[in-house]
């Protein structure tokens, strides 16, 4: 029998964070799915289809990944995918109530479906979409903390 679990988020952009877990998930698991949230209360800097390509041309060397973009409940995404399980990422401990009260929602809406949590390697653990979209808004360098695609896409969105 065929594992799927499900990597969800907005990505907005990929890190080295996200590339780090998924590459771990995939030792772990048959498949992985990348799932680009398309339906989110986050102001994204990249749009829906930017997200997806950015993530398809990242990760296009992994193999055992599958990018896709979702709109909607996760809990049905998931259903559709016949994924075993959730995948998020902890990076510190303030990020554990929130995916903590994520887990319990998705667990009333498809209890057939796990929560899985992995950190990132500690040289990731402070990487954020966030914290990089700011850094490189103030003309910072963020080579180390995205893929070279995403840096130039950063650099695009953010002109000197």
């Amino acid at each position: 029998m065929s594992r799927t679990i499900i990597y969800p988020g907005t990505f907005d952009p990929i890190t080295f964070g996200h590339m780090d877990i998924v590459k771990r998930a995939t030792r772990l698991f048959d498949n992985v799915i990348l799932a680009v949230a398309g339906d989110s209360s986050k102001n994204s800097l990249f749009c829906y289809d930017e997200r997806i390509a950015l993530c398809r041309e990242v990760l296009s060397d992994i193999d055992g990944i599958e990018v896709v973009g979702f709109r909607g409940l996760l809990a049905n995404f998931a259903q559709e995918k016949n994924a075993c399980a959730f995948l998020r990422g902890l990076r510190a401990v303030s990020d554990f109530e929130f995916e903590f009260q994520l887990a319990n929602m998705n667990r009333r809406l498809a209890p057939e479906i796990e929560s899985l949590f992995l950190t990132p390697a500690e040289q990731y653990s402070f990487i954020s979409s966030s914290l990089v979209k700011e850094v490189a808004s103030l003309g910072g360098d963020i080579t180390e903390f995205v893929h070279p695609i995403v840096a130039v896409a950063l650099k695009d969105k953010f002109p000197s």
